[in-house]
């Protein structure tokens, strides 16, 4: 039977492409069908609801996580720093007190030096105190004494002389007079007579004046003194004299 080909309605003849665009959307429309339909699809979108919701709680957990490891590491480091601190608080305490116990060791030894001090002066003073005393010498009064003593004089002044010097020419300007006055020679004419043992003028006595004697130029040993002071100034010693001087 020959087939009819007209359709109230309808164009009397499809195009290939209007057939072809309608096989194409007659099969997408079936498979989308098919996939709303099929167990797995309905699985599937129950899962992704799950996985669209679970994100809000695993980032708040995660924020949790991160704060408590923070937490953990500032506790960590807190004691860190407390125990570094600890320790150089013990090392400061360990230097303070060897510094006071040095300090108290040098108290107590320079106590006990000032105490053996005093100990040691106290035990001075109560001790008795042996002098030794020397005699002093005594000289005769006479001309031998008189040499003798003048003698230790010089010595002490380093003028120089011997005893045969200083009587020689005592026994030849005075002859051992002590109070002998030349009152004709030139001295005497110009007024300053010669004088005591060894005849020396009173200038020239004050000038080689011996500090120990005295200032009498009649004095026997300060007059022999006086006089041996001068013979060292101009001839070296007294013993080079041999006439007047």
């Amino acid at each position: 039977m020959p087939k009819n080909n007209t359709t109230p309605g309808h164009s009397p003849k499809l195009t290939q492409v209007r057939k072809l665009s309608i096989a194409g959307v007659a099969t997408l429309g079936a498979a989308a069908l098919a996939f709303s339909l099929a167990p797995g699809h309905s699985g599937t979108t129950a899962t992704d609801a799950a996985v669209a919701a679970a994100p809000v709680a695993y980032s708040e957990t995660q924020i949790k996580d991160v704060k408590a490891r923070i937490t953990d590491q500032l506790a960590v480091k807190d004691l860190k720093t407390q125990d570094i601190a600890a320790k150089q608080k013990a090392v400061a305490d360990a230097a303070a007190s060897k510094k006071a116990a040095a300090d108290k060791a040098e108290s107590l030894a320079r106590q006990q030096v000032a105490e053996s001090r005093v100990t040691t002066l106290a035990a001075g003073r109560s001790a008795p105190i042996h002098v030794q005393t020397v005699a002093a010498t005594t000289y005769s009064n006479n001309l031998d004494g008189w040499i003798r003593k003048s003698l230790s004089i010089m010595a002490k002044h380093g003028i120089p002389g011997t005893y045969n010097g200083l009587y020689r020419n005592i026994m030849r300007e005075s002859s051992g007079n002590p109070n002998a006055i030349n009152g004709w020679d030139i001295n005497a004419i110009n007024g300053i007579p010669s004088k005591g043992l060894l005849q020396v003028i009173q200038p020239t006595f004050n000038a080689y004046h011996v500090p120990g004697t005295s200032w009498n130029i009649y004095d026997p040993v300060a007059n022999i003194t006086a006089a041996a002071n001068y013979a060292a100034d101009k001839y070296g010693s007294m013993d080079n004299v041999n006439s007047a001087y």
